[in-house]
């Protein structure tokens, strides 16, 4: 017989009605600030947020939270894996933008990607023919908006630095 991951515990694991740790992740059961129930966080090890805070369910005495057990933590992390993948995907959509347009020379991908840089923040915005060879790269703003038109108007500029 062999083992399923979710039942493999590592040695380090908790299991306690209110904090549970196991496989990178970590559900603890918080009071709820917003009002008089229960919240339960999941972290990743290594991370100081939580990935994923929700409601949690109040036990029988309708007073303490049900205590966490191994469906529940289960379920939460996979939940919180999908929210978080979600996460990365949005991220990784706003950081890197693609827009297509078809020019007199052809089609013509124009890119912006954002360098999340602390002290110089940036884009870059760049252009490819349909071979995927780099016609144009320049730098601009952090907030530079890609759209049809703008990356129209960069084209039709020949690729000057917009304003």
């Amino acid at each position: 017989m062999t083992a399923n991951n979710n039942d493999l515990t590592e040695p380090d694991a908790i299991k306690e009605p209110r904090l549970w740790r196991n496989n990178g992740w970590t559900a603890r059961v918080i009071k709820n600030e917003d009002d008089e129930g229960w919240a339960v966080e999941m972290l990743i090890d290594g991370e100081s947020e939580p990935a994923l805070v929700g409601p949690w369910t109040m036990g029988r005495d309708k007073k303490n939270p049900k205590p966490l057990d191994t469906s529940a933590f289960n379920t939460l992390v996979k939940t919180a894996s999908e929210f978080r993948q979600r996460q990365v995907q949005q991220t990784r959509a706003t950081m890197h933008q693609v827009i297509t347009i078809n020019s007199s020379s052809g089609r013509i991908a124009v890119t912006l990607d954002l360098i999340a840089d602390e002290d110089d923040p940036h884009a870059l915005l760049a252009a490819h023919d349909a071979a995927d060879n780099r016609l144009a790269q320049v730098r601009v703003s952090a907030g530079f908006k890609l759209n049809k038109a703008s990356a129209n108007a960069w084209i039709e500029s020949e690729f000057r630095r917009p304003d």
